[in-house]
């Protein structure tokens, strides 16, 4: 659904910028066009937002103000929200079967000698995590890098580091896949991950309703308790191969 609002404030495009930017960043907000000209802003998004509650992601005591613009769609002012009609595991599919993808693949390979050894199993599993994970944030990287300064606590103070973070998720796949410097590779790992779920972490407190970033800009899941997991796991993971390396 498609709705249009009022905007007062902007000045300039660097504003319509913030504004879009600002308004995207919401779970529900599939796309914002602002109109400098107009003072408008034509949101499509998966359920009705109020004008209060858009208020709210820009911010309550922001220059920039938003009221009720008319629908001029015709459509009902409320409607189902499809989001909370969709089941845990529909919502997470994406990532459920990057996991078990990743956790079978690998068991196989093991398997393959007829015994597991656990700590092939969580390398070749890093290795595919990482690659899979900075490829997707690879098809959109300025979407990622927009998405990922919203809630990740360096990338809200320097945007760049949203740029720079799937170099980082490569090169440690790289380096999982290569067997290059095991303990410096779980170190980096420990530490990157780590800092990393501290903004996750904080927006899940928070109960901010955001994009979870992990995926890129491909997939809209939700920020979670699930992604705390997805960070802390990668750590406990690293931390374990360091400490029996």
């Amino acid at each position: 659904m498609t709705h249009t609002y009022k905007i007062s404030g902007m000045t300039c495009n660097g504003c319509v910028s913030s504004v879009k930017e600002l308004l995207e960043s919401d779970l529900a907000v599939v796309k914002a066009d602002i109109s400098l000209v107009k003072g408008e802003a034509e949101i499509q998004m998966t359920k009705h937002l109020s004008a209060k509650a858009l208020q709210s992601i820009l911010g309550e005591n922001s220059k920039y103000q938003i009221r009720e613009g008319g629908n001029p769609s015709g459509e009902e002012a409320i409607i189902a929200d499809p989001e909370e009609e969709k089941s845990w595991i529909a919502t997470y599919k994406p990532l459920l079967i990057i996991f078990f993808f990743l956790a079978g693949s690998n068991l196989i390979i093991e398997l393959r000698d007829g015994q597991i050894d656990w700590m092939g199993w969580m390398n070749g599993f890093m290795a595919g995590f990482f690659l899979v994970f900075s490829f997707f944030k690879f098809l959109d990287l300025k979407g990622f890098a927009k998405s990922y300064q919203m809630y990740d606590l360096l990338a809200a103070r320097i945007p760049v580091y949203g740029i720079i973070y799937p170099f980082l998720e490569l090169g440690l796949g790289l380096a999982y896949l290569s067997g290059i410097n095991p303990p410096l590779t779980y170190l980096a790992t420990i530490v990157i991950m780590g800092f990393s779920s501290l903004g996750v972490i904080q927006s899940v407190l928070d109960k901010r309703k955001i994009r979870c970033a992990c995926l890129g800009a491909v997939f809209n899941l939700p920020m979670s308790t699930v992604t705390i997991v997805e960070d802390l796991l990668m750590v406990a993971m690293a931390a374990v191969m360091w400490i029996l390396y």
